[in-house]
Protein backbone atom coordinates (compact mmCIF):
# COMPACT_ATOMS: atom_id res chain seq x y z
CA UNK A 1 0.00 0.00 0.00
CA UNK A 2 1.39 3.67 -0.95
CA UNK A 3 2.60 5.63 1.91
CA UNK A 4 0.34 7.97 3.41
CA UNK A 5 0.31 11.57 3.05
CA UNK A 6 -1.85 14.62 4.39
CA UNK A 7 -2.20 17.83 2.49
CA UNK A 8 -3.06 21.07 3.35
CA UNK A 9 -3.88 23.43 0.78
CA UNK A 10 -5.30 27.09 -0.14
CA UNK A 11 -4.95 30.67 -0.59
CA UNK A 12 -3.16 33.50 0.95
CA UNK A 13 -4.26 34.26 4.39
CA UNK A 14 -6.86 31.41 4.81
CA UNK A 15 -4.82 29.97 8.08
CA UNK A 16 -3.47 27.06 6.46
CA UNK A 17 -0.54 27.54 9.04
CA UNK A 18 -2.57 27.81 12.04
CA UNK A 19 -4.73 25.04 11.47
CA UNK A 20 -1.53 22.54 10.69
CA UNK A 21 -0.33 23.76 14.67
CA UNK A 22 -4.13 23.18 16.06
CA UNK A 23 -3.94 19.34 13.65
CA UNK A 24 -0.56 19.06 15.64
CA UNK A 25 -2.02 19.02 19.17
CA UNK A 26 -4.38 16.20 17.97
CA UNK A 27 -2.12 14.05 15.87
CA UNK A 28 1.24 13.00 15.65
CA UNK A 29 2.30 15.50 12.17
CA UNK A 30 5.85 17.19 10.90
CA UNK A 31 5.16 19.67 8.55
CA UNK A 32 6.24 20.03 4.97
CA UNK A 33 6.52 23.66 3.52
CA UNK A 34 5.01 23.77 0.03
CA UNK A 35 5.65 27.46 -0.22
CA UNK A 36 7.61 29.01 -3.34
CA UNK A 37 9.04 32.02 -1.62
CA UNK A 38 9.92 30.44 2.57
CA UNK A 39 12.39 28.15 0.79
CA UNK A 40 14.37 31.63 0.80
CA UNK A 41 16.43 31.95 3.74
CA UNK A 42 16.55 35.49 5.25
CA UNK A 43 13.46 36.55 3.81
CA UNK A 44 11.18 36.12 6.08
CA UNK A 45 8.79 39.43 6.61
CA UNK A 46 6.73 39.38 3.38
CA UNK A 47 7.18 35.35 2.99
CA UNK A 48 4.42 34.54 5.58
CA UNK A 49 6.84 31.97 7.13
CA UNK A 50 5.72 30.08 10.44
CA UNK A 51 6.79 32.05 13.85
CA UNK A 52 9.09 30.34 15.94
CA UNK A 53 6.24 29.57 18.31
CA UNK A 54 4.96 27.81 15.58
CA UNK A 55 7.35 25.58 14.64
CA UNK A 56 8.48 25.09 18.35
CA UNK A 57 4.41 23.44 18.09
CA UNK A 58 5.17 20.96 15.08
CA UNK A 59 8.41 20.74 12.71
CA UNK A 60 8.43 22.13 9.61
CA UNK A 61 10.43 21.31 6.95
CA UNK A 62 11.72 23.16 3.21
CA UNK A 63 11.59 26.36 5.30
CA UNK A 64 14.91 28.84 4.58
CA UNK A 65 16.53 25.66 2.60
CA UNK A 66 18.60 28.31 -0.03
CA UNK A 67 19.55 31.63 -0.46
CA UNK A 68 17.76 34.25 -2.44
CA UNK A 69 19.76 33.90 -5.38
CA UNK A 70 19.72 30.47 -5.85
CA UNK A 71 16.85 29.00 -7.91
CA UNK A 72 14.34 26.74 -6.61
CA UNK A 73 11.52 24.55 -8.86
CA UNK A 74 8.88 22.64 -8.67
CA UNK A 75 11.39 19.50 -9.75
CA UNK A 76 13.59 20.46 -6.89
CA UNK A 77 10.78 21.05 -4.57
CA UNK A 78 10.04 17.56 -5.82
CA UNK A 79 13.11 15.94 -4.66
CA UNK A 80 13.48 17.31 -1.54
CA UNK A 81 9.80 16.99 -0.74
CA UNK A 82 9.87 13.37 -1.32
CA UNK A 83 13.07 12.77 1.03
CA UNK A 84 11.56 14.64 3.81
CA UNK A 85 8.10 13.04 3.35
CA UNK A 86 10.46 9.34 3.97
CA UNK A 87 12.60 11.30 6.99
CA UNK A 88 8.89 11.74 9.05
CA UNK A 89 7.63 8.38 7.95
CA UNK A 90 10.96 7.04 9.83
CA UNK A 91 9.99 9.11 12.74
CA UNK A 92 6.47 7.23 12.79
CA UNK A 93 4.64 10.77 12.32
CA UNK A 94 2.51 11.64 9.52
CA UNK A 95 3.80 13.74 7.00
CA UNK A 96 1.61 16.82 6.44
CA UNK A 97 2.59 18.80 3.32
CA UNK A 98 1.19 22.75 3.94
CA UNK A 99 1.22 25.53 1.24
CA UNK A 100 -0.23 27.62 -1.46
CA UNK A 101 2.00 26.46 -3.95
CA UNK A 102 -0.18 24.44 -6.03
CA UNK A 103 2.62 24.20 -8.71
CA UNK A 104 4.49 22.59 -6.11
CA UNK A 105 1.90 20.13 -4.80
CA UNK A 106 0.85 18.77 -8.00
CA UNK A 107 4.72 17.91 -9.10
CA UNK A 108 5.42 16.30 -5.44
CA UNK A 109 1.99 14.08 -6.34
CA UNK A 110 1.87 13.14 -9.85
CA UNK A 111 5.80 13.74 -11.36
CA UNK A 112 7.33 15.89 -13.94
CA UNK A 113 8.21 15.15 -17.02
CA UNK A 114 11.79 15.83 -18.18
CA UNK A 115 12.06 19.24 -19.77
CA UNK A 116 14.84 21.41 -21.40
CA UNK A 117 17.02 23.02 -18.72
CA UNK A 118 17.46 27.10 -18.03
CA UNK A 119 19.32 29.05 -20.03
CA UNK A 120 21.13 31.33 -17.94
CA UNK A 121 22.69 33.45 -20.93
CA UNK A 122 19.04 33.71 -22.38
CA UNK A 123 17.45 35.05 -19.38
CA UNK A 124 19.40 37.38 -19.00
CA UNK A 125 18.88 38.84 -22.56
CA UNK A 126 15.63 38.53 -21.56
CA UNK A 127 15.64 40.46 -18.50
CA UNK A 128 17.66 43.23 -19.95
CA UNK A 129 14.90 43.43 -23.23
CA UNK A 130 11.87 43.45 -20.40
CA UNK A 131 14.27 46.12 -18.52
CA UNK A 132 14.37 48.31 -21.20
CA UNK A 133 11.16 47.64 -22.91
CA UNK A 134 8.84 46.42 -19.66
CA UNK A 135 7.72 43.02 -19.58
CA UNK A 136 4.78 43.04 -22.17
CA UNK A 137 8.09 43.40 -25.12
CA UNK A 138 8.36 40.00 -23.92
CA UNK A 139 4.98 39.17 -24.12
CA UNK A 140 4.42 39.97 -27.38
CA UNK A 141 7.54 38.25 -28.67
CA UNK A 142 5.96 35.06 -26.86
CA UNK A 143 2.56 36.10 -29.29
CA UNK A 144 4.31 35.89 -32.23
CA UNK A 145 6.49 32.52 -31.67
CA UNK A 146 3.35 31.10 -29.46
CA UNK A 147 0.11 32.77 -29.76
CA UNK A 148 -1.76 29.98 -27.66
CA UNK A 149 0.61 29.90 -24.76
CA UNK A 150 0.65 33.59 -24.68
CA UNK A 151 -2.94 33.66 -24.27
CA UNK A 152 -2.72 31.30 -21.10
CA UNK A 153 -0.21 34.15 -19.65
CA UNK A 154 -0.58 37.48 -17.91
CA UNK A 155 2.08 39.91 -19.72
CA UNK A 156 2.85 40.58 -15.77
CA UNK A 157 3.83 36.87 -15.22
CA UNK A 158 7.20 37.51 -16.04
CA UNK A 159 8.61 34.22 -14.49
CA UNK A 160 6.44 32.05 -16.48
CA UNK A 161 6.43 33.99 -19.77
CA UNK A 162 10.08 33.79 -19.83
CA UNK A 163 10.05 30.20 -19.16
CA UNK A 164 7.53 30.12 -22.29
CA UNK A 165 10.09 31.87 -24.49
CA UNK A 166 12.47 29.62 -23.12
CA UNK A 167 11.47 25.84 -23.57
CA UNK A 168 10.02 27.46 -27.41
CA UNK A 169 13.59 28.35 -27.99
CA UNK A 170 14.76 24.86 -27.02
CA UNK A 171 12.54 23.47 -29.65
CA UNK A 172 10.00 22.30 -27.77
CA UNK A 173 5.93 22.18 -29.24
CA UNK A 174 4.37 25.54 -27.94
CA UNK A 175 1.87 23.70 -26.00
CA UNK A 176 5.03 22.01 -24.14
CA UNK A 177 5.67 25.64 -22.74
CA UNK A 178 3.13 24.29 -20.04
CA UNK A 179 4.46 22.41 -16.98
CA UNK A 180 3.94 18.39 -18.36
CA UNK A 181 2.96 16.32 -16.00
CA UNK A 182 3.73 11.97 -16.00
CA UNK A 183 0.72 10.17 -16.17
CA UNK A 184 1.45 8.40 -12.80
CA UNK A 185 -1.02 6.25 -10.95
CA UNK A 186 0.77 8.11 -7.83
CA UNK A 187 3.30 7.62 -5.37
CA UNK A 188 1.10 8.67 -2.38
CA UNK A 189 -1.92 7.55 -0.72
CA UNK A 190 -3.04 11.09 -0.53
CA UNK A 191 -6.08 13.09 1.65
CA UNK A 192 -6.25 16.16 -0.10
CA UNK A 193 -7.74 18.81 1.67
CA UNK A 194 -8.42 22.79 0.57
CA UNK A 195 -9.38 25.31 2.93
CA UNK A 196 -11.48 28.14 2.40
CA UNK A 197 -13.13 31.29 3.17
CA UNK A 198 -15.93 34.12 2.84
CA UNK A 199 -14.18 35.98 -0.18
CA UNK A 200 -15.00 39.25 2.09
CA UNK A 201 -13.22 37.91 4.76
CA UNK A 202 -9.75 36.61 2.88
CA UNK A 203 -10.47 40.49 1.14
CA UNK A 204 -9.76 42.06 5.02
CA UNK A 205 -7.51 39.11 5.98
CA UNK A 206 -5.30 40.65 3.13
CA UNK A 207 -4.95 44.40 3.45
CA UNK A 208 -3.93 43.19 7.39
CA UNK A 209 -1.51 41.19 6.09
CA UNK A 210 0.10 43.64 3.93
CA UNK A 211 -0.48 46.50 6.54
CA UNK A 212 1.38 44.44 9.34
CA UNK A 213 4.22 43.14 7.12
CA UNK A 214 4.99 47.06 5.96
CA UNK A 215 4.52 47.64 10.07
CA UNK A 216 7.02 44.65 10.89
CA UNK A 217 9.79 46.14 8.99
CA UNK A 218 9.93 44.99 5.42
CA UNK A 219 11.42 47.97 4.07
CA UNK A 220 14.70 47.37 6.47
CA UNK A 221 14.80 44.09 5.16
CA UNK A 222 14.88 44.51 1.70
CA UNK A 223 17.40 48.03 2.31
CA UNK A 224 19.53 44.63 3.83
CA UNK A 225 18.71 42.35 1.09
CA UNK A 226 19.70 44.52 -1.77
CA UNK A 227 23.12 45.75 0.64
CA UNK A 228 24.21 42.23 0.48
CA UNK A 229 23.67 41.93 -2.84
CA UNK A 230 21.00 40.46 -4.02
CA UNK A 231 19.99 41.88 -7.58
CA UNK A 232 16.04 42.91 -7.90
CA UNK A 233 15.93 41.32 -10.82
CA UNK A 234 16.02 38.03 -9.06
CA UNK A 235 12.74 35.67 -9.18
CA UNK A 236 12.94 35.85 -4.80
CA UNK A 237 12.99 39.39 -5.36
CA UNK A 238 10.09 39.78 -7.68
CA UNK A 239 7.64 38.38 -4.96
CA UNK A 240 5.13 40.01 -3.69
CA UNK A 241 6.04 42.41 -1.33
CA UNK A 242 9.91 42.86 -1.92
CA UNK A 243 9.16 44.14 -5.57
CA UNK A 244 7.32 46.67 -4.03
CA UNK A 245 9.68 47.90 -1.50
CA UNK A 246 12.61 48.14 -3.59
CA UNK A 247 10.48 51.02 -4.90
CA UNK A 248 10.39 52.18 -1.34
CA UNK A 249 13.98 51.86 -0.64
CA UNK A 250 15.02 53.31 -3.86
CA UNK A 251 12.64 56.58 -3.33
CA UNK A 252 10.38 55.19 -6.28
CA UNK A 253 7.40 54.84 -4.29
CA UNK A 254 5.88 55.82 -1.15
CA UNK A 255 5.53 53.51 1.84
CA UNK A 256 1.81 53.87 1.69
CA UNK A 257 1.32 53.35 -2.45
CA UNK A 258 3.48 50.19 -1.88
CA UNK A 259 1.21 48.51 0.54
CA UNK A 260 -1.55 49.34 -1.69
CA UNK A 261 0.10 47.48 -4.69
CA UNK A 262 0.67 44.64 -1.98
CA UNK A 263 -2.78 44.22 -1.35
CA UNK A 264 -3.91 44.26 -4.77
CA UNK A 265 -1.07 41.77 -6.03
CA UNK A 266 -2.34 39.24 -3.12
CA UNK A 267 -5.55 39.69 -3.05
CA UNK A 268 -5.10 38.50 -7.37
CA UNK A 269 -2.58 35.78 -6.24
CA UNK A 270 -5.23 34.51 -3.97
CA UNK A 271 -7.95 34.43 -6.70
CA UNK A 272 -5.55 32.37 -8.58
CA UNK A 273 -5.02 30.15 -6.09
CA UNK A 274 -8.22 29.11 -5.78
CA UNK A 275 -8.75 28.59 -9.69
CA UNK A 276 -5.92 26.12 -9.46
CA UNK A 277 -6.95 23.90 -6.53
CA UNK A 278 -10.23 24.15 -7.56
CA UNK A 279 -9.25 22.71 -10.37
CA UNK A 280 -7.23 19.79 -8.86
CA UNK A 281 -9.32 16.39 -8.63
CA UNK A 282 -10.27 15.37 -4.95
CA UNK A 283 -10.06 17.84 -2.98
CA UNK A 284 -12.09 18.27 0.18
CA UNK A 285 -12.81 21.41 0.83
CA UNK A 286 -13.31 22.88 4.36
CA UNK A 287 -14.78 26.62 5.16
CA UNK A 288 -12.03 27.87 8.20
CA UNK A 289 -14.41 30.09 9.56
CA UNK A 290 -17.67 27.46 8.95
CA UNK A 291 -15.80 24.85 10.56
CA UNK A 292 -14.90 27.16 13.59
CA UNK A 293 -11.61 28.91 13.24
CA UNK A 294 -8.29 26.65 12.58
CA UNK A 295 -9.12 24.38 15.56
CA UNK A 296 -12.57 23.55 13.92
CA UNK A 297 -10.95 22.75 10.64
CA UNK A 298 -8.52 20.44 12.18
CA UNK A 299 -11.27 18.73 14.38
CA UNK A 300 -12.52 17.69 10.66
CA UNK A 301 -9.30 17.06 9.21
CA UNK A 302 -8.71 14.38 12.03
CA UNK A 303 -12.01 12.66 10.92
CA UNK A 304 -11.45 12.46 7.32
CA UNK A 305 -7.56 11.27 7.83
CA UNK A 306 -9.38 8.57 9.98
CA UNK A 307 -12.44 7.79 8.12
CA UNK A 308 -8.87 7.52 4.98
CA UNK A 309 -7.21 4.88 6.71
CA UNK A 310 -4.11 7.53 7.10
CA UNK A 311 -4.48 7.44 11.13
CA UNK A 312 -6.27 4.81 13.36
Amino acid sequence: MNPPLLIIAGPTGVGKTATAVALARRMAIEVVSADSRQVYHGMDVATGKPSAEERRAVPHHLIDVVEPDDRYHAARFRRDATEAIAAIRARGRLPVVVGGTGLYIRALLRGLDPAPPADPEFRRELDAVAATHGRAALHQRLSEQAPEVARRLHPNDHVRVVRALELVRAGSPAGAARVRWQDAGGEFRALYVGLTADRSTLARRVRERARAMAAAGLADEVRRLLADGHDPALPAMRGIGYREFVGVVRGRLGEAEAVRAMERATAEYARRQLTWFRQEPHVRWIDVDQAGGPDGAARMIEAMAKEEGLIE
